[in-house]
């Protein structure tokens, strides 16, 4: 029969691979587990920056935008009230141009009747003059005889006073 073996057997060479593996996990550990380590770590810092910025410069942008809007709010108000008050000066600016106008209108239409009451009384005394002088005619002919003329015009202006107050 067979003597078993055992599996592992207790040789200088397995001291050595032993050594050897502990050896390489040191080497691994120096060389490449920390310096990785120390990347991924520096990477870490630098994501979670990076996460931090950006959650500051959303809450900026937020305050930027609330900013924003009340500033355009403030010029539609603005812009608003500026053409109200355009508006408000357009009617009184029309209004005081129809007051104007029509005071302008008042004043032809006054001097147009101050116009007429005067061709009026022209043609008052041209009729007064034209009818003395056509009396002065009749009554010379009438009369034929020659009076002298202050005493016609007298009579005349009495006639004409006395016709003038029929009506």
């Amino acid at each position: 029969m067979e003597i078993l073996k055992p599996l592992v057997s207790l040789t200088p060479e397995y001291f050595i691979q032993i050594f050897n593996t502990f050896l390489v996990f040191f080497i691994i550990n120096k060389l490449l587990y920390k310096p990785v380590m120390r990347i991924i770590e520096a990477r870490e810092k630098d994501v979670q920056a990076n996460i931090t910025e950006g959650e500051q410069n959303r809450a900026e942008g937020i305050a930027l935008k609330k900013e924003y809007e009340e500033k355009v709010g403030l010029a539609k108000r603005e812009g608003q009230e500026i053409i109200k008050q355009a508006t408000l000066r357009a009617e009184s600016k029309s209004e005081e141009l129809v007051t104007e106008a029509k005071q302008e209108a008042a004043h032809i239409k006054e001097k147009a009747n101050e116009e007429i009451v005067k061709e009026r009384q022209k043609a008052m005394n041209d009729i007064k003059s034209s009818v003395s002088d056509i009396a002065l005619l009749a009554a010379a002919k009438v009369i034929e005889k020659d009076i002298d003329k202050a005493k016609h015009e007298e009579l005349i202006n009495n006639f004409i006073n006395e016709v003038g107050e029929a009506k």
